[in-house]
């Protein structure tokens, strides 16, 4: 879907996909199977390597029912085939029998090959300048268009529908529901400031959701994996994420990024402005999503803590700690 996220999902969205379902769901289209399946690790969806007779094994992503329309992930595999299509590091899904998405036994997916890697070292000069001439070259593509089936990240779309969802569904623990309401609203007004304080906010297609985890480094090669969170945002979106340190070590990162990423695509400067406003709306973001899919028995295992007291105490005084730190000087480009 391209507006709004369902309140509720399916009870056990996938209670069905056992690995018999897997494999057969494989081999319809085309592949023979030698039995190896390793699930990986991947809760909004779920994803197997599957082992193949004679060939290397392949990466199988079944889709969370409801969470996107068949039109928003086949935009999302264009979009990868695009990038790919420039020689960018993005892992595509395979084209078979000309299509990229598929349908079998009531479950849609994709399939790619396998790619392995570990994250990469982001403290490191070297490391942030490959990342940032690569993001530079991804944008200088992804800004020639603009999605039509996908979100965009906003304020009301992160932030405030998620309280709105947490709030009504009465997510949040009565003894800290007044504290929790008053930092949400001091933090959406100060976020609405900074995205309407005339500077403007351009808006291209982002990978959305670039944290380490979904970069795989190996031989100083850098793939990009997992656009399943692609969406129209601003550039920074993309790039602070990389970011990490004290406001000392993050202001010469960000100087390493922007001076590679400049090569190929110009850098937004009033955007760094965001970063905070940013990171405060994924959090915001995380609550509700694991709020709305907390009948998926995967999401009660790996997550039991989030119906504890502590949980929400905890995360109402980070937020107190974000607001802080949207109130402190934002960075500033180091070009040393």
């Amino acid at each position: 879907m391209s507006g709004l996220e369902p309140n509720t999902y399916d009870l056990t969205p996938f209670s069905n996909l056992t690995p018999d379902c897997v494999l057969a769901s494989v081999e319809s289209l085309g592949f023979i199977c030698d039995g190896r399946l390793l699930a990986l690790n991947s809760y909004e969806n779920r994803v197997w390597q599957v082992g193949l007779e004679n060939d290397a094994p392949i990466i199988v992503k079944f889709y969370r029912p409801q969470r996107w329309s068949d039109d928003a992930i086949i935009e999302e595999h264009h979009f990868a085939e695009e990038l790919s299509g420039h020689e960018l590091p993005i892992v595509a899904p395979l084209r078979l029998n000309g299509q990229t998405l598929h349908f079998s036994q009531g479950h849609r997916l994709a399939v790619f090959r396998r790619f392995g890697g570990h994250a990469p070292e982001l403290a490191d000069k070297d490391t942030l300048a490959a990342l940032g001439r690569l993001m530079g070259r991804i944008h200088a593509v992804s800004a020639t268009q603009a999605f039509q089936h996908r979100t965009t990240l906003s304020p009301a779309q992160w932030g405030q529908n998620a309280i709105d969802f947490l709030i009504t569904e009465n997510w949040i623990p009565p003894h800290v529901s007044h504290a929790f309401e008053t930092i949400v609203t001091d933090l959406m007004t100060e976020i609405h400031h900074l995205w309407n304080d005339g500077h403007g906010v351009s808006t291209i297609r982002l990978h959305g959701d670039c944290h380490p985890g979904n970069i795989l480094c190996r031989d100083d090669q850098i793939h990009f994996v997992d656009l399943d969170d692609c969406c129209m945002g601003p550039a920074i979106q993309d790039l602070w994420m990389w970011l990490s340190g004290d406001h000392a070590e993050r202001t010469q990162q960000l100087g390493w990024l922007v001076d590679a990423y400049e090569l190929f695509f110009p850098f937004n400067a009033p955007e760094i402005r965001l970063i905070e406003a940013l990171r405060t709306l994924r959090m915001i973001h995380y609550q509700a999503w694991i709020a709305r899919r907390w009948q998926d028995p995967a999401f009660k295992r790996a997550f039991s803590w989030f119906e504890g007291d502590q949980h929400w105490e905890r995360l109402i005084e980070q937020l107190r700690e974000q607001l802080d730190e949207i109130h402190q000087p934002t960075l500033v480009l180091d070009r040393s």
